[in-house]
């Protein structure tokens, strides 16, 4: 998770939300991609850290399944996002803060519960999540003032 952190910073420091996501082999645990919100540089609103990672994992690996591979997230996935994790079929999902307004997994919508989703991978919330909510507060607190 450090270094999905690590990718969050780089997001804040160029004034997008920070968001950073990694996408690691499950049995070498190698980071084939890294990647971080691009939303504001962009101004493609689906250009979240989530997509971005598993676009360029999915690239690399020339297969459009990441069943053997984990994505780490510091923030808790929207609901595009999650839908991107059941199509790519990522196989454990590990995310920081969770985020009551969009968070499709464990605080809104609750998208891989929902009778219409097709995949599921493991899920493990709360990884590093005080840094991952102080990171989003401070860049929250600072753009108001």
């Amino acid at each position: 998770m450090q270094f999905a952190l690590k990718e969050a910073r780089k997001a804040r420091d160029i004034m997008e939300v920070p968001v950073g996501a990694i996408v690691v082999h499950r049995e070498t645990s190698k980071i084939i991609a890294s990647a971080y919100n691009m939303v504001e540089k962009t101004k493609i609103p689906i250009y979240h850290a989530e997509i971005l990672a598993l676009t360029k994992a999915s690239k690399k690996i020339q297969s459009r399944y990441l069943t053997n591979y984990d994505l780490y997230v510091t923030l808790e996935p929207c609901s595009i996002c999650a839908a991107a994790i059941a199509m790519f079929r990522i196989g454990r999902l590990f995310y920081g803060a969770m985020d009551s307004k969009f968070g499709a997994i464990d605080s809104t919508s609750k998208f891989f519960s929902s009778p219409s989703c097709f995949f599921k991978p493991e899920i493990y919330s709360g990884i590093c999540e005080e840094e991952s909510s102080l990171l989003m507060k401070d860049f929250f607190k600072n753009l108001r003032l």
